[in-house]
């Protein structure tokens, strides 16, 4: 019976062996394929499931080995005693062959997700690395962005000739640009203390209040006309203009102004209110003068023939004279009256300034001698002829020499001074100084001095009209009159005109 089974005994005992060898090369390869790759879970794998077959290579190999030897010792009962223990040890490698593979397949699922999740962690970790080698720059160029942003904004801020203000919601200054500080007299400094309320410089509170209201409802207003009055007690009226740092129904802390300074604009519009009344004055006047001054002359015309047949030394004689002089009076204003309101035809034509203002002065120069007023002329030889009216010229010049020889009164000087100033782009400009060491004139008239019908002379001694048909003759010419004066020394007039082309003049 030995002898049949020995073939088989020894190829089952070869096998075993072989079985028990191989499971420990597996489980060598690998433990060397792991070491090349410790992340690899596959490697992970292959070794547990090889420390399962060896196990199992032990369980049966060694099982058929005693069995063999058994068998070959005939204690066939002995191995019927070992035999379910080693199918039972055999079983139990089995499965855990196959569970450590049913496992592997869940512990892959894991794996596979934990690979997801580092490649995410990696391409993060890359981001936050490329964030922070950039974090510099990009903060460095925000910040350059910013202090572009605020150097514009402060350049407007500081630049503009409109007052531009940020005050708290109660009205408190916060900030505000050099030109707002100028315009309502605020010295440096004053508004970092923090003690100025733009609603005290409002000319009345209800217009403060009133604003502040339609801030927190609307959270602007636009052109609001509205009077201020600066440190100096000054008052100006502005154009104002105002947003707040608010949404509706919330809390506001915080107002932006800009506003305009119209002052001078609405003065220039009274002026033009002014003047239309003056036009319509003036074209009354005219009618009236030019219904009194048939009559009129009718009066002087018969008084003076009355005054031949009379006696110097009658009562008559003396009436009549004064009634004379009083006609000739009234006739003068009536002449001013028309010149003022009428615009004749200027016939302009070249001529010598000099020789013009001379004629003047040998009209006069009588006068002056009487009153014991020395003329003194200092006429540049430079001065070129112009293209002037001569009569309407030496109409001008026989205002301003008789104005300063009543500023005089008695005793003083006259000075008549010409002189050519050469100017770029043009031919130049002649001035001629009409300059005087009578009364002066007060700060406060200089302004109205032109002014139809204004005068500081007494009733009767003249009619206002003389210096404003002057500029109106001066400026019909391109120029203008400038004027210097300073009460209790005299008074210095120029007439400024242009050196035109003939031929650029009368085109």
């Amino acid at each position: 019976m030995i002898l049949p089974m020995l073939p088989i005994w020894i190829i089952d005992f070869a096998g075993s062996s072989l079985m028990i060898l191989f499971s420990f090369l597996c489980v060598h390869h690998a433990t060397k394929l792991r070491k090349r790759d410790e992340d690899n879970i596959i490697w992970t794998y292959l070794i547990w499931v090889s420390y399962a077959l060896v196990g199992f290579a032990i369980s049966r190999g060694v099982g058929h080995i005693a069995k063999i030897l058994l068998m070959m010792a005939g204690r066939r009962e002995t191995w019927d005693i070992l035999r379910p223990f080693s199918g039972g040890m055999n079983t139990l490698m089995f499965a855990l062959v196959g569970s450590t593979t049913l496992f592997f397949k869940r512990v892959w699922r894991v794996y596979q997700q934990m690979a997801q999740d580092k490649a995410a962690l990696e391409q993060a970790h890359e981001k936050l690395l490329y964030l922070n080698r950039n974090l510099e720059d990009l903060v460095a160029e925000r910040s350059r962005e910013l202090v572009r942003s605020e150097t514009k904004y402060r350049r407007i801020f500081e630049a503009s000739r409109d007052m531009i203000a940020i005050t708290a919601g109660t009205g408190k200054l916060l900030d505000m640009n050099p030109a707002g500080k100028r315009m309502l007299g605020i010295e440096d400094g004053a508004v970092d203390q923090g003690e100025l309320r733009l609603p005290d410089f409002f000319a009345r509170p209800e217009d403060w209040e009133g604003l502040r209201e339609q801030l927190q409802r609307h959270c602007y207003v636009n052109d609001a006309e509205i009077d201020l009055v600066t440190r100096d007690g000054k008052e100006l009226s502005v154009l104002l203009s105002a947003s707040a740092e608010c949404e509706i129904g919330e809390k506001t802390e915080t107002f932006h102004f800009v506003a305009k300074d119209i002052s001078q604009r609405k003065a220039m519009q009274q002026q033009l209110l002014q003047a239309d009344k003056l036009a319509s004055i003036g074209q009354l006047a005219a009618g009236i003068a030019h219904e009194i001054n048939n009559p009129l002359s009718i009066i002087l015309g018969y008084t003076q023939l009355l005054i031949r047949d009379e006696p110097e030394r009658s009562e008559k004689y003396a009436d009549l004279r004064t009634i004379e002089k009083h006609a000739r009076t009234c006739k003068i204003i009536v002449e001013d009256l028309l010149s003022f309101s009428r615009t004749t035809h200027t016939r302009k034509e070249t001529a010598s300034l000099h020789d013009t203002i001379d004629e003047v002065l040998n009209v006069v120069r009588h006068h002056l001698d009487l009153d014991r007023v020395n003329l003194v002329k200092e006429f540049d030889p430079d001065v070129p002829s112009l293209v002037l009216d001569r009569n309407k010229i030496k109409q001008v010049f026989m205002n301003l020499i008789m104005n300063a020889k009543q500023a005089i009164a008695k005793e003083g000087e006259i000075r008549i001074r010409t002189r050519y100033v050469p100017t770029e782009g043009t031919e130049g400009v002649v001035h001629v100084d009409v300059e005087d060491t009578g009364c002066g004139i007060q700060p406060k008239d200089l302004s109205r001095i032109f002014d139809p019908f204004f005068t500081t002379k007494s009733t009767g001694e003249g009619t206002g009209l003389g210096l404003s048909v002057s500029y109106g003759i001066v400026k019909n010419h391109g120029g203008d009159i400038l004027v210097q004066s300073e009460p209790g020394k005299g008074s210095t007039f120029t007439v400024v005109l242009p050196v035109t082309a003939e031929d650029e003049a009368f085109s």
